[in-house]
Formats: C-alpha cells, structure tokens, sequence
C-alpha cells in the first residue's frame, strides 16, 4: 500500500532541518533524522528513537519514511536478481509541501548484479523513456513518467533496510537472504535502468547529492556512474555539478548510423558530445566510458574500430563492448563473439582501453536493453 504522506527519503539534511523548524522542533532535529534514514536505513518513524514522542509523533502526522518493498522479485542461474518496485508518483517534484494523495502507482525494474567482492544495483530514473533507441526494450513502451529523487533513492535503500529480499548467490543457481540484521551490500550503482538519466537531471542530481554528501550516504561519487545517450546543454549540467562517472552510449561512431540506430543523435551527435568530454578531465579518478552493443556486420568491423579511435584519440576514457540482446519485433544481428573479441583488440592495440562486458541476467531479462514494466501489467491485472 502506498503512503500518501510525503517521504523523508530523497530530502537533504538541509531541507530535514527545515522541516524540524517548520514542525516546531529544533533544526539539529533534522540532522538526527539524516542519520536515521541515510546510515541507518529505518523503515518507519518510530525506529527513530533519540527523538522525542512528540517529534516522532509531529513527524509522523505529515510524513513517511517512504521505503516501499519491491513487488516481485527474479534470480537468474548466474546470480542477478531484479527487482520489480513501485514507483509512488512520477509527476510530482520532490518539495517539502505533504502531498494530499499519491497518484496510481507505476514500477520500474531495478537489477542486483553480484561479482565477486563487487555487488552493484542498476537503478531506473523514468517509467519509460523518450530516446526510443531502436535496440532498447524500455524505449519500446514509451515514455510514462519521471521518478522523483525518493523514487530512485527508494531503489536502493528499500534494499539496504531489510534482511528479507533474496540476492544472488553467484557460486549457486539459488537466491539466498542477505545477512541478518543487514540489508544488501552494496558497492556500486549505476544509473543503466530504465530511462535517460539527463531528461530527469533534476532528481538524478538531487539523488546523487545525498548518495554523496557527507551528511546523507556519505558515499565517494567514485561508486557511482551515472549514463547518458547525450542530451545537449543538459549533459554539460551534469559534468559541471557532479563528479560522478560518465558513460555515454555510443554504438556506432558514424553519424548517419548512429541516427538509425538511437534518434538523440539527431540533437546531439556523438562528435558533439565527445567535443563536450575533452573539455573535462578524465586523467585521475573520474571516469568517462562508452557504451557500444556490438551488432554482427553492421558497428563490428575494422572500420568501425578505426572511426572509434579517431573519434575519441585523446580523450582518457575506455570503451565497454556489449553483446546484444534479442528484443521483439526488432531485426539486429548479434555480433559473433569473434568479431567483438578482434575490434576489443585493435582498439586496445589503437591506444582506446576495450573490454567485454559479461552479459548478465539475460534468463530474466535483466540484461542490457531488456527491461520494460510488461512484468508491472501482469501485477495490475492479478489486483
């Protein structure tokens, strides 16, 4: 059931400090309940409990934690799980003003891939999405809503509050629980869900900033990478306001090609957004990627490789080619593992850091261009 009260998740400490003041409460209130929520991970406001009654009760007469539970819940025999979350309302922006009532309920998928010592969540930004790449399932539902920063934080934090929700288990076909006491783990996220990151950079950056500030997760912006197809003017906000990761989805370096395949290129082309990235510095910790699926006799070949080294020569970044993934009614070719293995190389060989990407969660259809909110009308039809 969702709360029509309006969520403390997606607040800053700043804007909590304000609402102990609007409350009647002192403003180091709101600092107190920035730890609850943000190192803590509390699902309700009674938890809180260096509060006095009648802060937790003032608090609760207008607001909510607003943790919601993932709906569903898949493992793939490697381990990924996705996560099917309701999504409270995509319309409203994240303010301190409570709101009379949530809209219906939305979802979004979000995917847990365990690695190793390394455990990343892949986190949505929309319902939907308005890039319409031809590869992407998501582009193929359309656009539905934007998430507000409680939306996207609730992604993570749902998980990292509760002991209950299965994660992979990469050494066995089964999900098991998270430790006792704890939530997930988790060392990275990144923004490679469902929709454009930049055409909700409002809450991507409100999340962000909490995800990093020292006063909310207190996480280095080093664990978190957030993607884009280039939107103009929007993408320069993002690199000047974060030092967040870049990864930019390129999958052809050609413009005609590159338009067929994704239409932002028509407002951005990729030799604008490049342009755009040499003005940053990538030399130290900060990362900037690009994402390439790898389509067989179409972006694998040599000349594919020569016009990518060319198009990024100088620039620090590393290319990450992808395998793709079947989606209906779209007739693109996987590349044969070959041909990606060969321009990997010659890129490497050209001075351009390549790697393959593993492919994940594909028996689930958590891989790379495969989510969609189909899995969410099944849901709204059992109701």
């Amino acid at each position: 059931m969702i709360d029509a009260k309006q969520p403390l998740i997606g607040l800053t400490a700043s804007e909590l400090r304000q609402v102990a003041i609007d409350l009647g409460l002192p403003a180091y209130t709101g600092g107190q309940i920035a730890k609850w929520l943000y190192e803590k991970h509390v699902t309700h406001i009674d938890e809180m409990t260096n509060l006095s009654k009648v802060a937790r009760q003032r608090l609760s007469e207008n607001y909510c934690v607003g943790v919601m539970a993932p709906i569903t819940c898949q493992v793939s025999k490697d381990g990924t799980v996705k996560y099917l979350f309701p999504v409270r309302t995509t319309a409203q922006p994240a303010s301190l003003t409570p709101t009379p009532s949530p809209l219906p309920p939305h979802f979004v998928e979000t995917v847990y891939i365990p690695d190793g010592d390394r455990a990343t969540l892949c986190v949505s930004c929309q319902v939907g999405c308005k890039m319409n790449c031809l590869f992407c399932q998501t582009g193929k539902q359309g656009f539905e809503g934007q998430l507000t920063a409680a939306d996207i934080l609730n992604q993570i934090y749902a998980l990292q509050a509760s002991s209950s929700y299965p994660v992979g288990d990469t050494s066995a076909s089964e999900s098991r629980q998270a430790p006792s006491g704890a939530g997930v783990d988790l060392t990275n996220i990144v923004f490679m869900g469902q929709g454009e990151p930049m055409d909700n950079l409002d809450a991507v950056l409100r999340a962000t900033e909490i995800l990093t500030a020292s006063d909310g997760y207190a996480w280095s912006p080093k664990r978190i990478t957030v993607s884009s197809v280039g939107v103009k003017n929007k993408l320069k906000r993002f690199l000047d306001e974060s030092q967040c990761h870049v990864a930019i989805s390129m999958h052809s370096p050609l413009h005609e090609q590159r338009l067929q395949l994704m239409p932002a290129e028509k407002a951005m082309p990729i030799s604008e957004t490049v342009a755009l990235l040499r003005q940053y510095d990538f030399t130290h910790q900060r990362r900037c990627s690009f994402e390439y699926i790898c389509f067989g006799g179409l972006n694998d070949s040599l000349r594919h490789g020569q016009e990518i080294v060319r198009l990024v020569q100088g620039l620090e970044c590393r290319v990450n080619l992808i395998r793709f993934h079947t989606i209906p009614d779209v007739n693109l070719p996987a590349s044969d593992p070959l041909r990606m293995e060969q321009l990997r190389d010659y890129l490497t060989a050209h001075g351009v850091f390549a790697t393959i990407r593993a492919s994940r969660g594909e028996d689930i259809l958590a891989a790379c261009g495969l989510l969609s909110t189909k899995e969410a009308e099944e849901v709204r039809s059992r109701k």
